[in-house]
């Protein structure tokens, strides 16, 4: 997702650096050209080799390279984002006091780049007023921070912030980095449900399906990564929560709607990917129901639409995106769907093609405007998500 941007990763001495050869290494496979910059403490900790082969580039550790006089002048302006992992309470003071006493140093006074940084040090020298003050300097200027988080140190555990935020965490902060200052969703406030509800027969069983969650998930993920606020409304799923994404666990129907609720009139995009329950038992048994021999016979009773029940709760201007998942073509009741619940689009998918639908990684979709049908082909869900995305910026 962020293919031709340069990334220069600065890395700094401390034992954090293990945690930073996953990063290059995830910036790679992400399509980013990574240049990498050691100070000469870092590459006691990590050898520049282990960084060059990671990042099929030559890595730079001083001022004095051969062939690189003037490096701190060209890389600092060519960079899209200068990334500081691990970020050090060393590190952190040279850059608020401007020194340039090494080429990384050099960089960042003489860059014009972004600067995102992952402080990572012992817990009483991040929690020192010299760092805090450092720090706060630093952002005064710009500067963006990703962490630390709370876990154990290399002295031992530790209860107070220090540690260096995970790799995936880093690279989903330096991908919305790249990617938010182009994006129309930059700061716009998204809500995406996903999952499915339950409703209850009776303590122990439920009416409910099998949807995993992973396409709303993946839309939460990739809108976080536009730069959006977003907001995960799940029911039942066994997946992790998307970096960035606030998230809201509901139980059935009735909840999901009243959360969504609660959000939409600040809402500018609502992206409805759950699959909550249609129907519920017209009364909930308060004690299990024994077991007996012949039918059970229960009443059942719709659910609310949420959708449909939302409609005056919209904001003007807003986007509202619904899924319709049929087990044949259904492009007829998708476009119903369309009209009657008054969305700008409907993503129809289905329940029985192989590689589409509940629990599978992968998903074929067709988009269905008031004025279009789009089918795309057999899609990883995530790339299914950039693309109703890029849908959805052209409308707000």
């Amino acid at each position: 997702m962020i293919v031709g941007r340069h990334v220069l990763l600065g890395v700094s001495g401390g034992i954090a650096c293990y945690k930073t050869c996953s990063i290059v290494r995830q910036l790679v496979e992400a399509g980013a050209a990574v240049d990498v910059v050691m100070t000469a403490s870092a590459a006691e900790f990590v050898r520049p080799v282990t960084f060059e082969a990671l990042s099929g580039r030559p890595v730079l550790t001083s001022l004095w390279q051969r062939d690189q006089a003037l490096a701190h002048i060209q890389l600092g302006r060519e960079s899209h984002l200068i990334v500081l992992a691990p970020a050090t309470a060393n590190l952190l003071a040279r850059a608020a006091y401007g020194v340039a006493d090494d080429l990384l140093t050099a960089i960042l006074l003489a860059g014009r780049a972004p600067v995102l940084a992952a402080p990572a040090m012992n817990d009483a020298m991040y929690a020192h007023p010299a760092t805090t003050a450092n720090i706060a300097t630093l952002a005064g200027r710009g500067w963006s921070f990703v962490g630390p988080d709370t876990g154990p140190l290399a002295e031992g555990p530790s209860e107070r912030p220090g540690r260096m935020a995970e790799p995936e965490v880093v690279v989903a902060h330096v991908e919305r980095r790249l990617r938010a200052p182009h994006s129309p969703l930059r700061d716009k406030r998204v809500v995406v449900t996903a999952g499915p509800t339950r409703e209850w027969i009776d303590p122990v069983r439920v009416i409910t399906n099998p949807s995993s969650g992973r396409m709303g998930f993946a839309v939460a993920a990739a809108a976080f990564a536009r730069g959006a606020e977003v907001t995960l409304i799940s029911g039942p799923a066994q997946l992790q929560v998307p970096i960035g994404v606030a998230m809201v666990r509901v139980e059935t129907t009735a909840d999901m709607l009243a959360a969504v609720g609660d959000r939409l009139p600040a809402t500018d995009v609502l992206v409805m990917a759950a699959a909550p329950a249609d129907y519920r038992p017209g009364r909930a048994a308060t004690a299990k129901l024994p077991r007996v021999d012949g039918p059970l016979a229960l009443e059942l009773e719709p659910t609310t639409d949420i959708l449909e029940s939302t409609v005056a709760l919209r904001r003007d201007g807003s986007v509202v995106v619904g899924f319709a998942l049929e087990t044949d073509p259904g492009v007829a009741r998708a476009r119903a769907k369309l009209e009657r619940k008054q969305l700008d689009l409907i993503v129809l998918n289905s329940a029985v093609e192989s590689g589409s639908g509940f629990e599978s990684d992968t998903n074929r979709v067709t988009f269905i405007s008031s004025d279009s049908i789009t089918e795309l082909p057999v899609l990883d869900k995530r790339q299914v998500a950039e693309q109703l995305l890029d849908r959805v910026e052209t409308m707000l």
